[in-house]
Formats: structure tokens, sequence, C-alpha cells
């Protein structure tokens, strides 16, 4: 018993823990402690700044952080406060109010930048929040996360920057005055005829460049675009919106005069001579002016507009108001292109053929084939679409079917008369089918595939085919004449020519305007006119044709006065080539 005694006090305390109940608060405790030791193991582990939050009924607490969430939230653990709204990045700024959103929400995640406002510090973040499992009766939990992006924004707006500005001037360009126009559209509060665009283009820029050289060209620019700032006012915008054209948002405080008075401004700093090198040069602008209103539905259009008016300021050499019917002028002639193009490869174009009457004899000498266009059963002037034609490139292909179908007209007539008949045809030829088109294997073409004689062939062709290009004119004209084709000049009286061209060109035959013929009774000038036209035409050996004859009184005066052939409603209007051949028939046959 003793010995037992003994054993069981030699035994001592026991080394073993005391076992915990379950749901303890000491055991609760020490799970929380593990928990919070796993949050903040897994939160320093990640290489972004992160977060844990818990709502709570008053208001969400910062439960754990990394250093890198820390050190951008300015919080300080150690001081004891948890609450967000003592807490800077949660006081201002977006990042609370979306967070207690999303807290009050079922949404598992949600993403959102910080570039507008930087609210985090003066950087910026995508900040990400995802939604934590919890166990029951728990509060809500959620992770923040904050990726920085504060260099890719700064290096995107630095590009930016760049992609908005000219690199010679340092003027915003195109793209930025655009911008700022949108904006001025966009502007709830916009007034119409509030702002006006100018479109400010110097003259003499090309030449400067071709004569001095890029260099000199590019420190013309600069100078010239530091002129228009000092005529500028500090609210105005100014930008370089191509090479030697400036774009200008101006505010209208008294309406359009302001526009106009920014414009003398801008004309009177460029009277001083510009200095390049050891030259002086004079240069001046043309501006083009459009106001703002609700009509207009981008910067585009706007800039547009100014410059359809600058186009116009070219030519007069006055600052111009836009109109609106400019725009539509241009829609039109894009449209009239696009519709003729279509036109031509489809065939439907027609000629018309004005009977050429000799005028001493009375007989028919031949016939103009002139183009006629009617389109969606509306007839489209000449003077519309052949201009259209002439700036588009379209008139080497309207050229080369109106040359071979008047040809090939002549041919058919034979054929129905069963003999040559003693007429020949002429065809207008444009200034642009001679630069471009090479118009002697055209004509060439056209006679052999038809089996015409090219005495039978007269080519009219303006004085602007011979103003634009002297010496390619010449040589193209005497190409021709190897074919035994006659050249009329046409229009003759309305241009430039001078004697010496006249001399030089194998021209056959002057056609004298109509604008002089037609007033040849009433106006003592206008006779002075032909019958000085007619005298130089006998001298130089060639024949002459008189347009727009609308009466016998000046059928007679042209005859008297040693005129070769006439042309006019006073003989017949353009016919078709059936009521071409018949009024030939009856005229020879009248005749006889």
């Amino acid at each position: 018993m003793q010995a037992a005694a003994t054993r069981g006090k030699d035994k001592g305390p026991s080394t073993e823990s005391e076992a915990v109940p379950v749901g303890s608060p000491k055991l609760v405790s020490q799970m929380e402690t593990m928990l919070a030791g796993a949050r903040q193991t897994y939160l320093d582990a990640l290489p972004i700044a992160a977060a844990i939050v818990t709502s709570i009924p008053n208001e969400p607490m910062l439960e754990a952080a990394n250093e890198l969430f820390r050190s951008i939230a300015e919080w300080d653990e150690r001081l004891g406060e948890r609450r967000l709204s003592q807490i800077k990045i949660f006081r201002t700024g977006p990042l609370a109010s979306r967070l207690s959103h999303f807290l009050a929400g079922d949404d598992p995640a949600h993403q959102f930048e910080t570039t507008d406002g930087r609210p985090l510090g003066g950087r910026h973040f995508t900040v990400r929040f995802a939604r934590l499992r919890v166990l029951p009766g728990q509060p809500k939990r959620c992770l923040i996360s904050l990726i920085d992006r504060t260099a890719q924004v700064e290096t995107e707006k630095s590009l930016r920057s760049e992609m908005l500005r000219d690199s010679l001037t340092g003027l915003p360009n195109r793209f930025a005055f655009n911008e700022r126009v949108d904006a001025v559209l966009a502007d709830p509060a916009f007034m119409e005829g509030a702002y006006a665009v100018l479109a400010v283009d110097m003259t003499r820029f090309s030449r400067v460049n071709e004569c001095m050289g890029a260099l000199a060209g590019d420190e013309l620019i600069i100078t010239f675009a530091r002129r228009l700032v000092s005529a500028l006012r500090p609210t105005d915008m100014l930008a370089r919106t191509s090479g030697d054209e400036f774009g200008i948002l101006l505010r209208l405080d008294r309406g359009v005069s302001d526009a106009m008075r920014a414009a003398e401004r801008i004309k009177a700093v460029l009277t001083l001579p510009f200095r390049l090198s050891d030259l002086e040069i004079r240069v001046d602008c043309a501006i083009g002016c459009a106001i703002l209103n609700h009509g207009v539905s981008s910067a585009d259009e706007v800039l547009r507009n100014a410059q359809f008016a600058l186009k116009r300021a070219k030519k007069i050499g006055v600052t111009q108001i836009y109109e609106p019917i400019q725009a539509q002028a241009v829609r039109r002639r894009f449209s009239i292109e696009t519709e003729l193009r279509c036109a031509i490869e489809a065939d439907e174009l027609t000629l018309a053929f004005q009977p050429l009457v000799h005028l001493e004899t009375g007989r028919i000498a031949g016939f103009e084939a002139l183009s006629r266009w009617e389109h969606q059963g509306q007839k489209v002037s000449p003077s519309e679409f052949i201009p259209v034609a002439e700036e588009s490139g379209l008139i080497v292909q309207l050229g080369r079917w109106a040359l071979d179908k008047a040809v090939s007209t002549l041919r058919d007539w034979d054929r129905q008369a069963g003999i040559q008949i003693p007429v020949g045809m002429s065809v207008n030829l444009s200034p642009i089918q001679i630069s471009r088109d090479d118009v002697a294997a055209a004509v060439s073409g056209a006679l052999a595939s038809n089996g015409i004689s090219g005495s039978r062939l007269t080519l009219e062709l303006t004085e602007g085919a011979i103003i634009q290009d002297p010496d390619r004119a010449a040589k193209a004209l005497n190409a021709l004449k190897k074919f035994d084709v006659r050249i009329a000049m046409d229009d003759f009286g309305t241009g430039f020519t001078s004697l010496a061209s006249l001399q030089r060109l194998p021209i056959d035959i002057l056609k004298i305007d109509q604008s002089f013929v037609s007033q040849m009774i009433a106006d003592p000038d206008s006779t002075a006119i032909v019958r000085a036209v007619l005298s130089l035409a006998r001298a130089l050996g060639m024949e002459t044709t008189a347009e727009g004859i609308d009466s016998e009184d000046l059928a007679e005066m042209l005859t008297e006065s040693g005129c070769t052939y006439g042309q006019g409603y006073y003989y017949s209007k353009p016919l078709t080539a059936k009521e071409a051949i018949d009024y030939w028939l009856s005229r020879s046959a009248s005749a006889t």
C-alpha cells in the first residue's frame, strides 16, 4: 500500500494539454487567430496591393492589408483605426461609394478604373472587388485589389498629346482642332451663332518650297503661325490643319462681325514682308468662314464648310462666309460624276447633231456632234456634266466614245444614202484629252474601223487647250494633221490665244463665239470684233464659222462680211441622227 502510494506521488503533474470544449471562446479565438494569420500570409504573397474589407452594420472595416496597400492607403494598422471613413483613400473619390454599393449587393465581382479624378494618391489604378466566401452568421467580406496603371496611363497621355500636336509649329493639329469643335457642338449650353471656324490658307507657299527648299518652307510656316497667334485673342484656338492651312475656332460675342474683324487683324499682321535667309517675301492669305449652328453634325463638316468658303475667297480675293448652296453644288458634282461613270459604261449617252451651213451657197457642209445625257427621265445639261467629266478625268472615256459614235454615224448615213454624202462631222476635243490621251491614236482607230476619210472629220478645241500646254498642243495637232483632219479653234475671241500661236499651229477654221455674233445687230462693238476676226482669218488663210445665228438678218450680215459657215437655231436646233440625215436630204432636194 505504501509502495503504491509512493508511486502515485512520484508520477508528478501531467504534461498533456487539458481538453478544450468545442465552441468555447478560447477555441474560437484560436481559430480566428489562425485564419487572420492565413489571410495576412495570402495578402503578403500577392504582387499587387490588396486588402480584405469586412461589412458590419455601421460601416465597412479594413480587416487586413498587405504592405503595398498600406503604403497607398497611408494606413498604419498599429494605430488601431480600421473604419474606412478614417482611411485617406476612402474619404474622397468613388472608391468608398462603389465599395458600399458592392457590399450591399450580390454581384460576385466588380471592376473600375480610377483614371478620372486620380483619387488614389495621385496615381491611376484598376480597382477590383471580389466577394469572399464566409461561414453562416459571419459578416460579408470582400477582397480589394489595386493594379497600378500609372505608367501606362501617363504614357498614353504623352502619346495622345504628341498625336494632337503639330510637330513643326507646336500648335494643335487637325485632330485636336476637331475634338475641340466637336466638344463645342456637343455642349448642352451651345447657342447657334456663338462660334465660328476660320480656314486660313497661305498664298505662295508652294512657290517658296519650290524655289528655296523645304527648310525655308518650314521656316515660313513657323513664322506665319506666330503672326496668326499675335492676331488672335487668348480665348481663340489656332491649329494647323494641313500643310499651309490653319483652322481657328472663335467665340462670337457680337456675331459675324467678330469673325470679320479677326480676318482683318490676320490680314494686317501679314502686311510686313517675311525674311527668309537674305530675301524678303510678302505673303498673303485667303480666309473662309463657317458659323457653327445646329444644322452641322461634326467638326469635319464645319471645317469642310469653311474650306468651301475658302475656295471662293481664293477666287474673289475677299474673306467669304460659307453658304449652304456651295456644299450642295459640290455634292451635286460628285453625284453627277458617279452617275456619269455608270452612264458611259452602260452606253446611255447619245449624240445630237447641229447643222453647219455654208453661208454663201446655203448648202449643209456638215454637222457638229454634241453629247447629250438623259438620266432618270431628266435631261442633264452639257454645261453641267462636261465640266464634271473634265475635272474627274472621265472626259477621256467620254471623248473617245463621242469620237467613235460620230464617225460611225457618218458611216451609217453613207449607207442609208447609198453614196458618200458630201458632209463632214465636227467633234469637240477637251484640253484634258490632249494632255492625258493619245488623241492621234484614238482618231486613227475611229477612222479606220469605220472606213471614213480624215478629210471629213473636223476636231474642235478651245483656246484653253493651247494655253495650258502650247508645246503639247502643237505636237498633238501636227500628229492629227497626218490623217488629213481639219482643226477648228472653238469660241475664238473669249480666250488669250496669241497671234504667234495662230501662225504656228495648224488651224484651219476659227469659230467666232456666239457672245459676239448674237450682239452684232444691236452692238457696233461686237460687229467690229467679228469683222476683225474675219479679216484676221482671211489674212492667215483660214475659214470661219459663226455660232449662234438666230435670225435671217444676222445670217445676211455675216454672209456679206465674208464668214464661211454658220450654225444656230435660225437653221436648226441640234437633231437626232435620223432627223439630221432627213434634214440634209430635204435641204439637198430643195437646193436642187
